[in-house]
Formats: C-alpha cells, sequence, structure tokens
C-alpha cells in the first residue's frame, strides 16, 4: 500500500489530500481545508503566499506519515527568490488590472500573432508574460533584488525540498515557454526585456525532486507531479472514445481535447485556442472560460449586502427560476476582476436588449446557462480548429457536482456528458506520483484505476430545438467569438 500526499491550490481554496493505492484502485480522503483569500499590498492585489503555505504545512502533518508529496495549483503566478532563496515579495494575482494593462506594450514588441505561433498559448490578459513585462518596463526593483523565477507550485515544492525547478505543464501557461523547442523563448523574453537568467530548469511531471527537508514532516519524496492543476485533473479524466472533450469546470472552465502535440495553426490562432503540456508527452488543447469564479462573486456580493446563500442554495433557486431568458458572456471583460458581479450582470443583460436578472435565482440561472452555451460554442471551436467529433463530453471538478450545470451543458451541445471524478485534480495530481514511485508505467494505466475506483454519472440531452434557438441568440450577442487581448 502507497501512502500519497496531495496539496491542491485553488483560486478560492486550497486542501490536503491523502491518497492509498493498493495497486488497483485508489482511495481519497482530506486532511485539511482552508480558505485562499487575495490580499492587497501596496497597490496590488497579490496572494498570501506564506499563509497557503503555512496550511499546507498543517495539512501535511494531519495527514501523517506518507511516501510521496506533490503540489498543484492554477496557473501563471509566480514568486521571484533572491540569492539567499528568500521570497521577494509576495506573488502578483492574476486578476491585478496591471497585468492586463500590459498587453498593447507587449504587442508593439512581439506582434499578437508571433507571440501565439512561438507559444501556442492563447491570448489572455492573466498569461505571466504579462506581468513580466509590466515589470520590465516599470523597472520593478524586484527584478534587481531576483536570481530565480518560480511559479506558485514550484515555490512550495521549494520551501519543501530546496529544488528550484519548473513543471512543464505549468511552464507551458505563462507564454514564456517554445512548446516545439521545449524550452524558455529566449529571445522572445529579451525583446521584452525580461531577464532569461530568472527561468529554471524545466522538468517532465512525474520527476522526483528530493525529499522532504521540514522537521516534523518527515522525510518522503517530493515529486513534480502535473502541477498546473488542469494538467492534474485531465490525467484523471476517464476517456472512453478518442476525440471526446474534457471539461476542467471550477472557478476557470477548461474545455479542450488531448493531443500529441502542439496544434498551432491559423484555425487554432482564431479560435484563441491554448496548448497546454500534459502528462506522458500530451498537449491539451483547449479553451479558457471564466468560470463557476462569477456565481463565486455573486455569494460575495449578496453577503456584502446581508444576503447569505450557500452555493446548493443558489443551484436551488436558478432551478426555479424562468429558462433561457437572459445570456451573458462569461470572457469578456467587464467580469475579469473581482467586484459587484450581479450589477455587471444586469448591467451587460440592459446594455445587450435583454431582460435583467432581478433576483438571486435568475442571476444565477443566467450565469449557469450562459455558461453551458459558452462550453458548447467552445466544443464547436475545436471541431473546426481540431477536426475532432467527440461522442461525449467529460465534465471533472468541482462542476461535475452541479446537476443543472451538467444536464444544460449537454442540452446546448447536443452531447451525453459524463459527470466526474469530482475530485479529478486529486486524482491526477495522486496517480502521476504513483507513476513516479514506479507504482504505475504509463497514463493509461493511471486511468485504469480512475475507471475502477469511480464510477461517473450520465447526463443525454434533449429540447434540441429550446435550446438551438438559445445558441442562436448567445451568438448574436458576440459571446460565441473569442477576442484576444
Amino acid at each position: 500500500m502507497r501512502v500519497l500526499a496531495a496539496v491542491d491550490l485553488g483560486a478560492q481554496s486550497g486542501r490536503v489530500a491523502v491518497g492509498r493505492f493498493d495497486g488497483s484502485r485508489l482511495a481519497v480522503s482530506e486532511a485539511h481545508r482552508f480558505a485562499n483569500e487575495p490580499i492587497e499590498e501596496s497597490g496590488r492585489l497579490r496572494w498570501d503566499i506564506r499563509r497557503l503555505y503555512a496550511e499546507a504545512l498543517d495539512g501535511l502533518r494531519a495527514a501523517g506519515h506518507v511516501d510521496s508529496v506533490a503540489v498543484d495549483s492554477w496557473a501563471v503566478d509566480f514568486g521571484l527568490l533572491d540569492r539567499s532563496g528568500a521570497l521577494v515579495e509576495n506573488p502578483v494575482h492574476y486578476r491585478d488590472a496591471r497585468r492586463a494593462a500590459a498587453a498593447p506594450t507587449v504587442f508593439a514588441r512581439v506582434p499578437p500573432r508571433e507571440l501565439y505561433d512561438r507559444t501556442g498559448i492563447q491570448l489572455l490578459p492573466i498569461n505571466s508574460v504579462f506581468e513580466l513585462a509590466a515589470m520590465a518596463a516599470d523597472r520593478d526593483p524586484a527584478f534587481d533584488a531576483a536570481e530565480r523565477l518560480l511559479l506558485v507550485p514550484d515555490l512550495f515544492h521549494h520551501w519543501l525540498c530546496g529544488s528550484r525547478t519548473s513543471e512543464f505543464t505549468n511552464a507551458t501557461t505563462t507564454q514564456c515557454f517554445d512548446p516545439n523547442a521545449r524550452a524558455w523563448a529566449a529571445d522572445l523574453l529579451e525583446r521584452l526585456e525580461i531577464p532569461v537568467r530568472l527561468f529554471p530548469e524545466v522538468v517532465e511531471p512525474g520527476t522526483q525532486l528530493g525529499r522532504v527537508a521540514v522537521d516534523g514532516l518527515g522525510s518522503a519524496i517530493v515529486v513534480a507531479a502535473a502541477t498546473h492543476d488542469t494538467g492534474s485533473a485531465v490525467a484523471a479524466v476517464p476517456f472512453r472514445s478518442p476525440g471526446s472533450v474534457f471539461l476542467s469546470v471550477g472557478t476557470w472552465s477548461l474545455v479542450g481535447v488531448e493531443v500529441e502535440s502542439p496544434v498551432i495553426t491559423d484555425a487554432t490562432y482564431a479560435a484563441n485556442l491554448t496548448n497546454e503540456g500534459g502528462v506522458a508527452g500530451t498537449f491539451r488543447l483547449l479553451r479558457n472560460v471564466t468560470g463557476l469564479w462569477l456565481l463565486h462573486e455573486c455569494r460575495r456580493a449578496w453577503a456584502a449586502q446581508g444576503l447569505e446563500l450557500s452555493f446548493d442554495e443558489l443551484v436551488e433557486l436558478a432551478r426555479a427560476a424562468p429558462p433561457l431568458r437572459s445570456f451573458v458572456d462569461p470572457n469578456a471583460e467587464v467580469f475579469l476582476e473581482p467586484g459587484d458581479m450581479p450589477s455587471r450582470i444586469r448591467a451587460f443583460c440592459r446594455e445587450t436588449n435583454q431582460p435583467e436578472p432581478t433576483d438571486a435565482g435568475a442571476t444565477a440561472r443566467c450565469v449557469l446557462e450562459s455558461l453551458a452555451l459558452k462550453h458548447a460554442g467552445t466544443v464547436d471551436a475545436l471541431r473546426r480548429a481540431a477536426g475532432v467529433d467527440p461522442a461525449e463530453l467529460h465534465v471533472v471538478g468541482g462542476g461535475a457536482r452541479n446537476e443543472l450545470l451538467c444536464k444544460w451543458t449537454a442540452d446546448a451541445a447536443g452531447l451525453p456528458v459524463l459527470a466526474g471524478p469530482e475530485e479529478a485534480t486529486l486524482l491526477g495530481n495522486l496517480l502521476v506520483q504513483a507513476m513516479a514511485l514506479g507504482e504505475l508505467s504509463t497514463l493509461d494505466e493511471a486511468r485504469d484505476v480512475v475507471r475502477a475506483s469511480f464510477a461517473p454519472r450520465t447526463y443525454e440531452p434533449d429540447d434540441d430545438a429550446v435550446w438551438q434557438e438559445a445558441r442562436e441568440r448567445f451568438a448574436r450577442l458576440g459571446a460565441d467569438v473569442e477576442v484576444a487581448v
């Protein structure tokens, strides 16, 4: 029996889980869960990274003896280490406004198409390259103090065992990495005056980094699993047929297909699709869709007004609300930054001549139906750009437990949805650790474990004519067209 620990850091919360693998089945239990709230420092939105690390240590202590440990997190954000190995400053949050403002300056030096052709990454204002370019343009003193750049999971691994590497699946998300050369795009970075010396060696998922060197935590092997949480989630998708689409649904919805190599063409550029590294030499061709973040922000705004609603309560209110009345484009710029999301949703509907959702149920229904329609539009974009003909959609992550979103995604796309596993990110993290320890040989074997351990729920599509009319209205909003920064 192998006992494995996974630290999974999400944009809203984090958790530490323990996996027990007997060679054929994987059982998972949660050891610790904690909130993740950004902080304001010196006028910037940042992650409270030291508190998150302290919470992770508490979870690992609660986990007890384990054979290995690995950390995964959201993509693109990074910390800088000085020459002594100390953190220069808290990592900037990807929703901080300065990052998006840097895009025109970047494109003046590296045209959007060239940036896409070199990196294969969807042009989004949250990408690391824009934050780094903004720092370079501002002559940020953090660069002078820094010796190494580490993405968030790599930073945790450094604190656990002293490693100073970047894991492949997360490195590819930065828009600083050339996936065909499998190396940092040094010449591109130099044109943006970003110090190339900061970028570490890139290692493959499943690399053993060293042993834990923190007092009281034993000497477990630290593994660079798929450190990008979507990379871990997709490693645990129990695909049944070639070309099937995955939807990793949480704060973001990552909608894509698994491919053997990057797909960088006129069609993928026009569709603003991204190529992210995966496990065992695979890539994920996908689009980032703003996901359940919209409802999280709505809940936060309502709570500030004295209306406390759980996520389950919101889903039930949405179920009772009138169907298919108003839609928003989840990826519209107005929804990018934190704020009063219900007011922004009403304004979007008003400005697009749609009925304004006036209560929590109508707003929640608007969000969930819009997400389902955006999912369906992205599946069509993948069909056109990648030539896939999916027979079914696999919804994993927290969204897999949202019955309405799964059913409405099936209806909007006209395809069956297989929902689960909900804890795909944890499973993928743990299974890549098992691969690193020699317990599994291939990614296919890891997915066989998922199939043996967890049964999906199936949602069949219906009401095709009603949803087709809704898709036509959604398309008229411009929401089916992805516009790069």
